[in-house]
């Protein structure tokens, strides 16, 4: 049984692994790679992690190593990810194209984005009526 629940944490984890590398390939810009290559790193290892914990035990040397190594990841993991995009931000890379707001920019002008564009932001890339009702263009 305790090999089963091993076996399917591993393919769990190469599984998420996989699909963020894919990811990662596939994104257009540097801030939507730093935030598949996050997702990636805490959802792939956080399943090998607990892998290795059930197939050795939480008291082993290794069990113990696994999980301090988990709690470290739980927080540095986003720390580092802000960090970096914090950075490639204000060295001024440039966001996508398609994005549909730029709320950091919009703050430090001292515009407010308009309502609509802080959901999903499906309203204003597909044309149709934003938050408010109405159908104007913003800016594209």
């Amino acid at each position: 049984m305790r090999q089963i629940a091993v076996i399917a944490l591993l393919a769990l984890g190469l599984a998420v692994s996989l699909s963020g590398a894919v990811g990662i390939l596939r994104m257009p810009d540097v801030y939507l790679r730093i935030q598949c290559s996050s997702k990636t790193v805490t959802l792939g290892a956080m399943p090998v992690l607990l892998a290795l914990v059930v197939a050795k035990g939480p008291v082993t040397s290794y069990g113990g190593r696994a999980l301090i190594v988990a709690a470290l990841l739980l927080v540095m993991n986003p720390v580092a990810t802000h960090a970096l995009a914090r950075a490639a931000y204000s060295v001024g890379i440039p966001m996508w194209p398609g994005a549909v707001v730029d709320q950091a920019a919009a703050t430090a002008s001292g515009a407010e984005p308009p309502p609509g564009d802080a959901g999903s932001g499906r309203a204003a890339a597909t044309g149709g009526a934003g938050a408010d009702g109405t159908t104007e263009d913003r800016g594209r």
